[in-house]
């Protein structure tokens, strides 16, 4: 009997072949159709995960190629959840921002089935190879659908990933044959004792690592990513920010941290030092754009960036506070989700300057608080969030990292804190710039947001307040798999 984590990876690839057989051009209401029962095995995901249990939940495990110890193996955490209710959220959300045909909708559900994979293996080789399966959509649809420079951007994003994917796979590879298994409950309980030693297992962990940095993208392995996220269609955009950036995050999480704790412990001031790079030089990179699309882009690896500092701070020192690890943990948790929406919410508003305009130049608008005050006020919320101001889902994670972090590697962090005052300046700039001073005269014909567009914005929009007032219910879903982390990691 087919389970309900395997129905959720397999009823996209049905969503493909319904696709292909649709007689209209455009295949959007039947791709939606199929994220509405995604969405609804989703719920229902939730409501039968149990909160306080600890471990996986809902594993389903077959034989698959014994040969080499590959299993079917799935199940879901805390972790796993988060980001399989992120994903549901982020792909519908990305269908209804724009117009897509066949083909286009097609590659998405590939897409969202390699999420949904990605986030749910236990076993090495079934998640690489979803890891992978991601990898392919990604680039056609930059490469297809794409605008300008798109050859350009989908051959870089191709090759960053590609490499560094290759890197991981010669050290999964290297440890399969020292320890012969691909099972990460097994490799963590090898971890804690080392997993390899010498220089093995140095080479083991650089090849994890980069495969993992260029993926969320750390510096400087990022340099990919503004070219991509610029290029590519709005819906890839916002599904590239809101969700394929987390499986480095979560590669972190579920393979770095328990595998090679002792080399992240040694290692600890040059990775916060990479972090501290990605925070401070990513917005100060925001700061200089004048496309709109490149500046969230950079705000991206910004933000992320906090991601990173949490994790690595609560390696940083021998001696770590239980309860500081949680915080900052549980802010890394809440960053991953909250940034999800944020990101994807500021590209959709980008988009629909761009399609006002035809242009997305910060210096292409103007006043447009006098001709779409509705557009203007809530894409100021989702800038708000993206800065972390109290009331709104940023907030909540930002605050948890930093508390965290400062008890742990204040030095750091101090430094880290650079990036918000950078961010608070890029947004003050974006924001007069578009919406103060005298209405231009391109703008003068501009539309507010239509009915279709505030059924896309208000929800979002609401789920940002609902985080930030009251987090509680998304806290509930890691809660205790945080706990689990910091024992193994106290």
């Amino acid at each position: 009997m087919v389970g309900i984590i395997t129905a959720l990876i397999l009823i996209p690839l049905l969503g493909v072949l319904a696709v292909c057989v649709w007689p209209h051009t455009d295949a959007r209401p039947i791709a939606l159709i199929f994220n509405a029962i995604t969405a609804t095995l989703t719920l229902i995901l939730w409501r039968n995960f149990d909160a306080i249990a600890s471990g996986l939940q809902m594993v389903e495990r077959h034989t698959w190629i014994p040969a080499i110890g590959a299993e079917y193996l799935v199940g879901i955490d805390g972790l796993s959840l988060l980001l399989v209710l992120l994903t549901s959220i982020i792909i519908p959300f990305a269908f209804l921002v724009q117009r897509m045909d066949r083909g286009f909708c097609a590659l998405m559900l590939v897409m969202q089935s390699a999420l949904y994979g990605t986030f749910t293996a236990q076993n090495f080789v079934l998640w690489f190879l979803f890891y992978e399966m991601s990898l392919i959509p990604a680039f056609l649809l930059i490469k297809i659908w794409g605008g300008e420079n798109r050859d350009r951007a989908a051959t870089k994003f191709f090759l960053y990933t590609f490499l560094g994917s290759v890197a991981m796979l010669l050290s999964f590879l290297g440890i399969y044959l020292a320890k012969g298994t691909f099972d990460f409950a097994q490799l963590a309980g090898l971890g804690k004792q080392g997993l390899l030693s010498g220089n093995v297992a140095w080479l083991a962990f650089a090849g994890i690592f980069l495969g993992l940095a260029v993926k969320v993208p750390l510096f400087p392995f990022h340099t990919w990513l503004p070219d991509a996220y610029e290029t590519a269609p709005v819906g890839v955009s916002i599904v590239l920010t809101g969700v394929l950036s987390k499986m480095g995050v979560y590669g972190f999480v579920r393979l770095l941290l328990p595998l090679f704790p002792n080399e992240i412990k040694i290692l600890a001031p040059w990775l916060l030092g990479l972090v501290v790079c990605s925070i401070v030089f990513a917005s100060l990179a925001a700061w200089a754009q004048s496309d709109l699309k490149r500046m969230v882009a950079y705000l991206s690896i910004n933000h992320l960036g906090y991601c990173m500092l949490g994790l690595f701070a609560v390696t940083a020192t021998t001696v770590r506070p239980a309860v500081e690890i949680q915080a900052a943990l549980s802010g890394v948790f809440m960053q991953i989700f909250n940034h999800g929406i944020t990101a994807a919410a500021l590209f959709y508003y980008v988009g629909l300057l761009e399609q006002r305009r035809g242009l997305r130049g910060i210096n292409d608008f103007g006043g447009l608080m006098q001709r779409t005050p509705l557009l203007c006020g809530w894409m100021s919320v989702a800038m708000f969030s993206s800065l972390g101001l109290p009331g709104l889902n940023g907030f909540i994670g930002e605050f948890l990292i930093f508390k965290g972090s400062f008890a742990v590697a204040a030095s750091f962090t101090a430094v880290a804190v650079i990036g918000l005052l950078v961010t608070a300046i890029v947004f003050a700039r974006a924001m007069q710039a578009l919406f103060s001073g005298p209405l231009a005269e391109s703008c003068s014909a501009f539309p507010d947001l239509v009915r279709s567009e505030k059924l896309v914005v208000v929800p979002v929009t609401l789920l940002m307040f609902a985080i930030g007032i009251a987090p509680q219910f998304v806290f509930n879903i890691f809660n205790t798999t945080v706990v689990q982390m910091a024992r193994l990691l106290s």
